[in-house]
């Protein structure tokens, strides 16, 4: 698979959990509470994750569009902002891991560890520009940046 290819891939992974993750908070707010690692933070505020789950959509929008159009600094931009977000998330829960067990935190730090590591590594893929070059360019050409399909 190529490097665009697998940009792709993982951009369409990262705005598919965005959907799923801000459908799953803005339709069913008191579903997505109840899961044991966002409960342990009490108290329930509807209205911040209603926030958060809007906020989650509109990250996914930004994501779908790097994903459909494959415009570098599009893709560099959506990944950058996702990361921001993974970063801030994985450093406010490792900070509160108290009331998990053991292995409960250590699965819940490699989940967010992952959402933070995978738009590394594309953001990584989009800044090295092979994936954005112009079919039959050389790797002295700049490419346009807007690769069809």
């Amino acid at each position: 698979m190529s490097g665009r290819a697998w940009l792709r891939a993982g951009l369409g992974l990262l705005a598919g959990g965005q959907v799923v993750l801000g459908l799953w908070i803005v339709l069913l707010p008191e579903l997505f509470w109840k899961w044991p690692w966002v409960s342990h933070l009490p108290p329930y505020n509807e209205h911040l994750l209603q926030d958060f789950g809007g906020a989650s959509l509109a990250l996914a929008v930004v994501l779908c569009a790097a994903v459909a159009t494959m415009e570098r600094r599009l893709v560099l931009t959506a990944l950058v902002a996702y990361l921001v977000s993974a970063v801030a998330h994985l450093l406010f829960h490792a900070r509160h891991l108290e009331p998990l067990s053991a292995a409960s935190a250590a699965g819940f730090m490699a989940l967010l560890g992952a959402a933070v590591l995978l738009p590394a590594v594309l953001v990584w893929l989009a800044a090295a520009g092979p994936a954005f070059r112009e079919p039959g360019s050389g790797p002295g050409s700049a490419g346009t940046g807007r690769h069809p399909g």
